[in-house]
């Protein structure tokens, strides 16, 4: 059955696509916050920190995964759950210079998963030193997030990594 008459709304393209969750976007414009987007392909790991505007969403600062590998000298793949949580520690200290320390997290359409990569992504902003509200029981433990499920081999570059990137040797 066709739906049609006078009455019948046509639901915007990304909503069909089921690509936009409108609703839950309105809320997060509503809040005045940047917003922490996280979004994940099959290669790499994009963080964001995004205000809106009514011109259109600006960007206020961004790491990817990839910078990962050109920057510090990383090995290991750039969609992995540790690099999901450098990337999100490399956004979170670019962000902070610039001024920003609170967000709200925006997954998008991905499900809320607990230990998922784009809780790692949020765990390394946090722990950058910008407050992002969020429930600890989401975030991956400690070992997955340096990468012990994946190798034993990638602990030492992980923490080579991360201090590259906190400011240290």
């Amino acid at each position: 059955m066709k739906k049609q008459g006078p009455r019948y709304h046509v639901k915007t393209r990304r909503h069909r696509n089921g690509q936009t969750d409108y609703r839950k976007r309105l809320q997060l414009l509503r809040s005045r916050q940047p917003r922490l987007v996280v979004r994940k392909s099959l290669n790499q790991i994009q963080v964001q920190f995004v205000e809106y505007s009514q011109d259109g969403d600006h960007i206020l600062s961004s790491a990817k995964s990839n910078e990962l590998r050109k920057t510090f000298k990383w090995d290991g793949s750039t969609a992995s759950t540790p690099a999901a949580y450098l990337t999100g520690l490399l956004a979170g200290k670019k962000a902070s210079t610039k001024g920003i320390n609170f967000c709200i997290l925006d997954i998008g359409r991905y499900p809320a998963t607990k230990g998922s990569k784009l809780f790692a992504a949020m765990k390394g902003v946090v722990d950058a030193g910008i407050t992002c509200p969020h429930d600890e029981e989401m975030v991956p433990d400690e070992d997955r997030l340096m990468g012990k499920h994946i190798s034993d081999e990638l602990m030492p570059q992980f923490t080579k990594v991360k201090n590259k990137i906190l400011g240290g040797a």
